[in-house]
């Protein structure tokens, strides 16, 4: 087994922020991530696959068809977004970076699958201090 990473990298805004709960509840549990006037973070995500390496082409995947998947399924609809209002995969979700990982995960997984691969992990950098994996469930 061989494992293959692919980093891209996104500009989105998002809030964290409950309706159902008061804008003090709101700034006690999520702090500045809460600002009504939302923030933004420059991200890094890092995609990693698994499989056995072509012994025709010596390739685990065409590192090509891994970026277009990755940007047409991910990039394309997160970069300079509003993740909240703007990215149809987070409707109605929280736009934590640990809930746009296990997103980012679930929509990849079945794409990579089509090209004989296995999805192993998400990583998103959220800040250059903290960031998340998600392996799948």
């Amino acid at each position: 087994m061989i494992y293959i990473t692919r980093r891209e990298r996104f500009n989105a805004a998002h809030k964290l922020y409950r309706e159902d709960w008061s804008p003090e509840e709101n700034e006690r549990v999520f702090g500045n991530c809460s600002n009504p006037n939302w923030h933004g973070h420059n991200y890094d995500l890092f995609v990693t696959v698994k499989g056995h390496i072509n012994p025709e082409t010596g390739f685990l995947i065409d590192l090509k068809r891994m970026k277009d998947i990755i940007l047409r399924e991910i990039i394309d609809k997160l970069d300079h977004k509003n993740v909240n209002l703007d990215v149809d995969f987070m409707k109605d979700k929280m736009a934590s970076t640990e809930v746009i990982a296990v997103e980012i995960f679930n929509i990849l997984k079945p794409f990579f699958e089509q090209e004989k691969v296995f999805l192993h992990a998400v990583r998103l950098h959220e800040t250059e201090n903290n960031y998340v994996e998600y392996f799948g469930e």
